[in-house]
């Protein structure tokens, strides 16, 4: 590490903890060169998980994204916002635990309607209803027929 004081490459580590959020390392450090002491945070580099939209546009996974669209669909419903924020850990833990580096729009969507289908099903079909975009009650009635083939 390099000393922010002299410039010299080398240091020796006197202090290590792990900060309050536990998501870094506090590492107090000490110059061999000027022994001047100064303090670095190591963290976990994440590799961002890139969404391809149904246009073949690509963006970063937003999870606030996910969690907005989970609020609407369960708004005015009995879930608790902690049961929505679990979900979309969740749904998060199961992309970056993924190989893919690169998940389509289609597939958090998937996985999304799953979790809402265990919340709430009202919650579920207004999801479905906007993300499959029914185009008239025909289609509406057919996922509420397979909602309830299901039980």
């Amino acid at each position: 590490m390099k000393c922010p004081f002299c410039g010299c490459e080398e240091s020796k580590v006197i202090d290590s903890r792990p900060t309050d959020e536990g998501e870094r390392i506090r590492r107090r450090r000490e110059c061999i060169g000027c022994f001047k002491r100064f303090t670095t945070y190591e963290i976990i580099e994440s590799v961002p998980v890139i969404v391809v939209k149904k246009d073949k546009s690509r963006e970063v996974f937003d999870r606030n994204k996910l969690f907005n669209g989970l609020l609407r669909a369960c708004e005015k419903r009995p879930v608790s916002l902690e049961s929505i924020e679990h979900a979309v850990d969740e749904i998060e833990s199961t992309l970056q635990n993924s190989l893919d580096r690169e998940v389509t729009s289609v597939r958090i969507g998937e996985l999304a309607m799953d979790k809402l289908k265990d919340l709430d099903e009202v919650a579920y079909v207004r999801f479905a209803s906007v993300y499959r975009q029914f185009k008239d009650i025909n289609t509406f009635m057919d996922e509420l027929a397979k909602l309830l083939s299901e039980k």
